[in-house]
């Protein structure tokens, strides 16, 4: 069943992962939203996170988990971004693709049924 999670970055300047090449590119609410969509659609994030670890074999494989279904959405609020995420994906694996994506600079706002 998808979920409705609804996102801030305060800052988006500083919504950064402390891992350059695991980190959000983008500076807009669009690219970040696009970003994000494609983290959650997609392995690709997670292949390279998992190529950084010690031992890649012994990442569980759950942990890359997609949904090709997957949408988001980025509004300019103000001076911060809101995303709006629907996914299937649990809620511990959408706040680890973020922590990679975005570090701590991201707040979960609210989470609804789409």
């Amino acid at each position: 069943m998808a979920v409705k999670y609804i996102l801030r970055l305060p800052e988006p300047s500083k919504a950064r992962g402390t891992e350059p090449a695991l980190s959000f590119t983008s500076g807009g609410a669009e690219g970040l939203a696009a970003e994000l969509q494609a983290a959650l659609r997609e392995d690709t994030l997670f292949r390279r996170w998992r190529a950084m670890q010690e031992d890649p074999d012994e990442v569980d494989d759950a942990l890359g988990a997609t949904d090709p279904a997957a949408s988001v959405l980025g509004k300019q609020e103000d001076l911060q971004i809101e995303l709006h995420a629907t996914t299937s994906i649990s809620s511990g694996i959408l706040k680890q693709r973020l922590r990679w994506l975005a570090g701590d600079h991201w707040v979960l706002a609210d989470v609804r049924n789409p």
